[in-house]
């Protein structure tokens, strides 16, 4: 008996209160070690990441951290949200200030190859969209011919927003203004008979102007994948990040949720044992336990459960994001 005891702690609680072994990962090591994950996000963006009436940060940026959260720490109320500005993100990011940026942020060659950053995972796929007002009776941007179109200057929307009446044998007049604020007041002030922007933000002005009478068109201009961003050099966490995104979507095409997680690990469908953590060692291979998927399905919900609950309040269509099997984009390589 007196070799189970060491100075009055039971032996099998000095085992759990040992530091996990490294897992080969640096930043999932610094994760562990604090017990929390340091996610940068907007803290502005409705649908994707702003505080509710009782300061939680809800949205689907705000939810992909708490999936990685959960299948990094196995509770995906362990994460403290950093807001960040446009202008300091990538440095928040690059200097360790954060260990994942989740920040409407779009993948582009430049940001991988100068600023030393990865996209692990695309979270939704955006584009330019147009606003009018409801009563214009448009429902088409093919119908916004000879239109004047409010444009924010210095943005990659001026020139999408110009290529594409050109490449559709209409006419428009640009009214371009400095900044967000002063675009808003000018197309709610009917100097703009539309006003062209990213697809989310968009739906977000949209939703936060109820009694405004607009109306999102269904048309998207360009595209502009955005998700989550990790620093460059620490591949198992960018696998993690990566395969945190996929389980989500898995988790959808299988018909997991989080309501009944449990009952489908108990599947005799060996991809569902090996999504849930039943069988396999999928988790040994990131470095976190094997339940990691279903920690996250369980305690976040699937991918459509995400957008269900953050974006379809803003009646913002899925289109691109819907699964591949739906004629969308998204879909999850095999978790095997």
């Amino acid at each position: 008996m007196a070799s189970a005891l060491a100075g009055g702690v039971p032996a099998q609680a000095q085992q759990q209160q040992r530091p996990a072994a490294p897992s080969g990962s640096p930043t999932l090591d610094a994760v562990r070690e604090r017990r929390l994950l340091l996610c940068g996000v907007s803290g502005e963006s409705p649908g994707f990441s702003l505080p509710d009436s009782r300061g939680e940060m809800q949205g689907l940026d705000a939810d992909t951290c708490r999936a990685v959260a959960a299948a990094a720490l196995g509770d995906a109320k362990l994460v403290r949200f950093v807001p960040l500005s446009p202008q300091a993100r990538f440095t928040a990011l690059q200097s360790g200030e954060v260990d994942l940026l989740v920040r409407n942020t779009s993948w582009t060659l430049t940001r991988e190859a100068s600023l030393g950053l990865l996209m692990a995972w695309i979270n939704f796929h955006d584009g330019t969209a147009f606003v009018v007002k409801s009563d214009a009776g448009v429902s088409s941007a093919k119908q916004l011919d000879g239109a004047t179109v409010c444009l924010l200057q210095g943005t990659s929307t001026e020139l999408d927003v110009a290529e594409w009446f050109r490449a559709n044998n209409l006419r428009f007049t640009p009214a371009v203004f400095g900044g967000v604020s002063e675009t808003q007041a000018a197309f709610l002030a009917g100097r703009c008979d539309a006003w062209a922007n990213d697809a989310s933000y968009i739906a977000a002005f949209r939703a936060s102007q109820p009694n405004a009478g607009l109306s999102l068109l269904p048309d998207r201009i360009g595209s502009e994948p955005v998700g989550a961003m990790v620093r460059k050099g620490d591949d198992r966490w960018f696998d993690l990040v990566r395969w945190t995104g996929a389980a989500l979507l898995a988790a959808e095409q299988a018909g997991v949720t989080s309501a009944n997680a449990d009952e489908k690990r108990r599947s005799p469908d060996p991809a569902l044992q090996r999504l849930l953590g039943a069988q396999g060692d999928l988790g040994k291979a990131l470095g976190v336990d094997n339940a990691w998927a279903s920690n996250a399905v369980k305690q976040v919900g699937n991918y459509a459960e995400i957008w269900d609950r953050n974006l379809a309040p803003l009646g913002l269509d899925r289109g691109a994001n819907r699964l591949a099997s739906q004629g969308g984009l998204m879909w999850a390589p095999p978790l095997r």
